[in-house]
Formats: structure tokens, sequence, C-alpha cells
């Protein structure tokens, strides 16, 4: 390789991860843009949520559309046109997303808004599908995992600005006078410039020079998967046919909603327990690993998601401090910003180091993320005195890090009970405990992804491709859970809807006992697999 070509790779590199900011920055926004809309359209907890629906709906139909176009054509479209063209045209649909965004604002019509969210997402589902493998392209294969983590720290230092950002644009700093009005002007700067940036680098990667990675390798046909995924799209579509826009009232509505995690759920156990005569035709689905932990993935992401895009609306309960839209920000960007200090803590052990040195960085790298998160939001003008006694929730996590010992069943199993604990905590509780209780769910979930993966896919052989797949496609959880504990929130309170989260740790807890045993009888060794990267 020469000298200019590992420059340009490394530009490559350097560009390349800014699409993994924008997935953090833009879902992140969504705990900022959704209590929002909830007071801008006066809409309820359950409609506010549909936000989340249509956003992570877009990665979950992008997914479905490449699968299907692929077993087709028995050939994988997206490597096959290359991960450059691939990420080029992502950027190119969620660009016209963010510009479609303007005019749906003005148009006062919340369905227009989520529309745009969903063409926005659909354009992040094509991006992240070939972005993962390209970064691994763009150098040694066996530092693959180290560019990945280093994506996936950009893509978590997003998630912390985007709750940030968003609120000074639209309210303006903590200091500023008027900072609680709202301007459409505002609302239109911001997606112009996300849509100016999305273009700007798609132009970058069109005139930059390159590597063609592509791939015409087959396909084996896998018909059987087809009818639990089809099963679950329509899973998905329940909770649209429960829109409020419909003539859909009280129980109804409830039973659609409440129906959609049903009919998922029945799909996948359908998946589980039928009897395969002929394993191959249900590929990576044949395995019992892949098929719990593609339950475990939609749990995740959905218990990940609904705890914070709830958080804004039980931050204004009166015994939550009775915030406005404009001050939830700190929390929001805290609660992401667990993530980050989770996954940066995780990430650690992908580099070569000493196990004194590793020891010590991942004891003191967490604590250095929360003094990045401190700083960045006492740079808007906000009080973060309050903040500080969360570094005890950070002390537990790294205690739980070293225990974990970097076995992802055993991390995963330490961490969902953490997890359950703390909600239970916030059931039981209000105030600042509660608050603090609720926003540790970040750090619980800061380093599953990796953890479920790993286990999910172990043991896949030939169909860990398309395992992976499959597992990217149950991102949909953040798509229906949300929606179920804003449904649930409308008829028992904000608060109690926190019994959610607490069967999504639950579950979590199960599959990591569960999954070890479906290993064990296939005589795989669960304590040496190893979990690294993260989502």
């Amino acid at each position: 390789m020469t000298k200019e070509t590992t420059k340009n790779y490394g530009t490559a590199l350097y560009t390349i991860i800014t699409v993994f900011f924008f997935w953090g920055f833009v879902a992140a926004s969504n705990g900022i843009f959704i209590p929002f809309c909830k007071t801008h359209f006066k809409l309820t907890q359950f409609e506010s949520q549909l936000i989340d629906f249509t956003f992570y709906g877009g990665y979950f139909i992008g997914s479905l559309i490449l699968y299907f176009a692929s077993q087709a054509s028995k050939v994988d479209i997206l490597n096959k046109i290359g991960y450059k063209k691939g990420i080029i045209a992502g950027l190119i649909i969620s660009a016209g997303g963010a510009l479609l965004m303007v005019p749906a604002v003005h148009s006062g019509s919340f369905l227009f808004i989520l529309f745009s969210f969903f063409v926005i997402a659909l354009g992040f589902s094509l991006q992240q599908t070939a972005a993962n493998p390209f970064v691994v392209a763009l150098g040694e294969p066996e530092s693959g995992a180290h560019r990945l983590n280093l994506a996936g720290g950009i893509n978590n230092f997003g998630g912390l600005m985007g709750p940030v950002i968003v609120s000074v644009v639209l309210f303006g700093t903590a200091n500023d006078a008027v900072a609680k009005v709202v301007e459409i002007s505002s609302i239109n700067n911001l997606y112009y410039i996300l849509a100016g940036l999305f273009l700007a680098v798609a132009v970058f990667f069109g005139v930059s020079k390159l590597p063609d990675v592509t791939s015409t390798e087959k396909i084996e046909a896998s018909s059987k998967p087809t009818g639990p995924l089809v099963v679950m799209i329509l899973g998905f579509l329940m909770v649209a046919a429960a829109d409020p826009f419909s003539s859909l009232t009280g129980i109804s509505k409830s039973i659609f909603v409440y129906s959609s995690f049903l009919i998922i759920l029945c799909a996948l156990l359908y998946g589980y327990f039928v009897k395969k005569n002929n394993p191959g035709s249900w590929g990576a689905m044949q395995y019992p690993q892949l098929v719990l932990g593609m339950l475990a993935i939609f749990m995740y992401v959905g218990t990940e998601v609904t705890i914070q895009s709830n958080l804004g609306a039980l931050l204004q309960l009166k015994e939550f401090g009775g915030l406005s839209d404009a001050d939830i920000k700190p929390y929001i960007s805290l609660y992401w910003g667990s993530m980050m200090i989770g996954r940066w803590a995780g990430a650690v052990s992908a580099f070569n180091l000493s196990k004194m040195t590793k020891n010590v960085l991942t004891a003191l790298v967490p604590f250095v993320a929360f003094g990045i998160i401190l700083g960045v939001n006492h740079a808007t003008g906000t009080d973060v005195s309050n903040l500080y006694i969360y570094a005890f929730c950070i002390a537990v996590m790294v205690i739980a890090v070293f225990i974990g010992q970097e076995k992802p069943a055993k991390t995963l199993a330490l961490f969902g009970t953490l997890g359950a604990i703390s909600m239970v905590i916030g059931l039981f509780t209000t105030g600042h405990v509660a608050i603090f209780a609720f926003v540790s769910g970040g750090l619980c979930c800061s380093i599953m992804w990796p953890s479920i993966f790993s286990l999910a896919i172990t043991g896949l052989g030939k169909y860990t491709s398309q395992g992976s797949a499959f597992l990217i496609m149950m991102i949909l959880g953040g798509s229906i859970i949300p929606p179920i504990q804003g449904e649930l929130a409308d008829s028992a309170g904000i608060h109690n809807s926190y019994i959610i989260p607490v069967l999504g740790f639950a579950y979590l807890i199960f599959f990591a006992w569960k999954v070890s045993g479906e290993l064990k009888k296939q005589g795989i060794d669960v304590e040496n697999i190893t979990a690294e990267g993260g989502h």
C-alpha cells in the first residue's frame, strides 16, 4: 500500500465515521424533539412515541427491502453495487428526508413529519448496512475491530451532542431569556444544516479515490424465514393501524398496540419451536441462538429507546421536577452520554495493553467521559452541579465491567440484572433518586449490543452474514416498544409505564441463561466467547 493510498484510506475512514455521528445525533435528538412535538401538536403520550415508531421502522423496512431483493436475485445487492455507492445513496435519501422536514413543519401536519423521519431512517438503514463492513475494509483485517470501536465512539459522541445542540437550536441557551419560545425558522435551520452535511459527505465520497469493495458471492436460498418476517411486518403495521388519526379509540387502540408485540413474539417463537425437517431452508434461523438473539436485540433496542423517549414526559411531572421542554436537555444528554461512558469502558479491551494498564483505563475512562458530558452541558449555560452524584452510578457500572470479565453471557446477565433493579428503584421512588435510576438504564444498556450479537451469531458458520442481517432487522424493537409504553402511560400514568423496561431487562437476563445452554448443547464453551464492537 503506497503512502498516498494510505493517506486516502485514512481520510476515507475519518470521513465515513461522520455518518456514525449522524446516526447517534439524530436518534438521541428524538428525546428532545418528542416532547416538543407533544406540546406543539397537543399529542397524547402514545402519539408522541410514533416518532420512534417511524424512525426505527425505517431501519426495519430498509433492511427488509435489501433482504428480499437479495433473496430474489440470489446475490447480495449491496455488496454487488459496492459499499461506497450504498453509502452515497443512503446519504442522499437521508438528505431528502431532512429537506422534507421543512415543509412538514410548516404544514402543521404531524403525519408529514413522521413521513420525513421515516425517509431519513431509510437512508440510515442503507448507510448502516454498508458502513460497518466498509470501515473494516479500510485497512488491515486484524485492526478492523479497532476501527469499528473508533466509529462506535463517534456514534456515542453524536448521541451526547444531539440533545444539547437541538435543545439550543430550539430553545436557546439556559441563560437565554427568550429560550422558551420556539421559532419555526430554528427548526428549518436545523434540518437545512443536516441536509447540507449529508450531501457534503455524499459528494466527498463521490469524488474521493476509495477502495472498490464489492462482492458477487451467491446467497443460498433460505425460503422458510420469509414466513416469520412477513408476520413481523404485519405486527409492525398493527401500530400504524392504531394511529390516533384513525377512528380507533380507547380499548380498540390498545388492542392493536399490544397485539403488535404479541404478533412479533409469536413469529419468533414459531421460528424457535417449529420442527425443522430441512434445516438448510431456514438459513440462519435454524440455529436457536440466532432466533433467541433476534428477540434479545428487539427487546434491547426497544428498552434502550423507550427509557429516554418517555423520559421527557416523566420529567414534566411535579414530583420529578416539573421541568419544561427546554429544561430536560441535561438528563436526555446524560442518558445518551451514559451509553458513551459504558462503551468507552468496554472499548478499552479492544486494544493490546498490559493487564495493569487495561484495568487502570477501564476504571478511569468512564469518569473522563462523564467529565466531557458535564463540560458539554456546562458550556451551554446549564447548571450541572446536581448531576455530580451520578458518579456513584458510574462507579457501580465500572465494578460490573470488572466482574463481567469480558464474557458476553456473564456481562449481559449482570448488566440486565442491574438494569432491572434500576428500573424498579425508579418505579418506587420519585425526585432525583428515581431520575438517576432511570437514566442509569443507559449505563446498563451501553455494552449489551456486542454481548447479544456475539452470543447470537456464534456457531452459525456460513450463515453468519445472514444471521447478522436478521439481527440488524430487529432494531424494530425501537419502533414497537416505545409506543407500547406510551399507550400504557396514557392509561396508567407515565411513571407506572416504566414497568415496560423492567420486562425488557428481564428477558435479557433470561436470554443470557438460555443461550448459554443452547450453545453448550452444540459443544460451544460460552466462557471462550468474547465480545467486541458495539451498536
